[in-house]
């Protein structure tokens, strides 16, 4: 059996940011949960290059090795970030290796007492770097962000302006931001939970009508005299011209939609009644 040392092993690893899978698995007739760690990253990137390599990186280091239950796994974690800083590899599989230090347990005041800790036998400008990192990701201002804000990390076209030019249209707080303005128009519209537009029209004598493509949270679309219907990321939505109808976010999630206005001729938007509390209280 061909060997491959186990420095070889990490520095492969620091060459890739896959995650480490926390998998639950049947044993018999028993199902429990195991914190068995899965890596991929071996097969995905090597499989085919070096199969060999790749086993040694997923079956052995991050399958026997790190799944091994001589040392917890949060111990393993700390193991792992004070071999990488004493060698000085800081860059993005050291912040991974720190997130997942973290994910298992391992609490601000640990790593800073283990990084100090490292820095007088491996280095002071290591810890620097290292420090750096856990504070990105030991991060005390994240609690602090608004639902705004940690709704906006979660989708990828920005959330704009609140939509005061048609306010009068909507139950709650939207926002609006312009994706395109030339062309095809198209706005990313974004509703707080419980947020929805009221019944509307858009008319055209001919063409005209629009398209909806859920792009983050959860909302829905009902059409007037059908049940509503849930959307989610990646959701498209064609309303035909002269279709009564409205949209907006469900009762406990944001929801984003870009709005894609449909050419026609004579066209114009009819704002219409609310919603009503009763009608939208019933979806979940």
């Amino acid at each position: 059996m061909k060997r491959v040392s186990l420095s070889i092993l990490i520095m492969f690893f620091v060459m890739q940011s896959s995650c480490l899978a926390i998998q639950s698995e049947n044993k018999g007739d028993k199902k429990t949960m195991t914190n068995k760690i899965v890596q991929t990253a071996g097969r995905d990137r090597l499989g085919s290059f070096a199969p060999e390599f790749a086993h040694y990186n997923d079956d052995v280091l991050f399958g026997e090795n790190w799944n091994n239950t001589d040392i917890a796994i949060k111990t393993r974690c700390i193991i792992t970030v004070v071999a990488l800083m004493s060698q000085g590899i800081t860059d993005s599989s050291l912040k991974h290796h720190l997130l997942n230090a973290k994910n298992n347990g391992v609490t601000k005041e640990e790593i800073v007492a283990a990084i100090t800790h490292t820095a007088f036998y491996a280095g002071w400008p290591k810890a620097w770097a290292t420090f750096n990192l856990a504070k990105e990701v030991w991060n005390d201002n994240a609690s602090a962000l608004t639902d705004k804000e940690k709704y906006a990390k979660t989708i990828l076209f920005p959330i704009g302006e609140p939509n005061t030019a048609y306010a009068q249209y909507f139950i709650g707080q939207s926002y609006l931001a312009p994706v395109s303005t030339s062309q095809v128009k198209m706005f990313n519209v974004t509703f707080e939970p419980e947020c929805r537009n009221n019944w509307h029209i858009h008319h055209a004598k001919s063409g005209g009508g629009q398209m909806l493509i859920a792009v983050g949270g959860r909302g829905y679309y009902q059409e007037w005299g059908k049940e509503p219907v849930e959307m989610k990321p990646g959701d498209v939505i064609n309303i035909p011209a002269n279709v009564k109808h409205w949209h907006g976010a469900a009762p406990d999630s944001w929801f984003s939609h870009l709005a894609i206005e449909v050419d026609g001729k004579d066209v114009s938007t009819e704002w219409l009644e609310q919603v009503n509390d009763e009608e939208y209280g019933k979806l979940k």
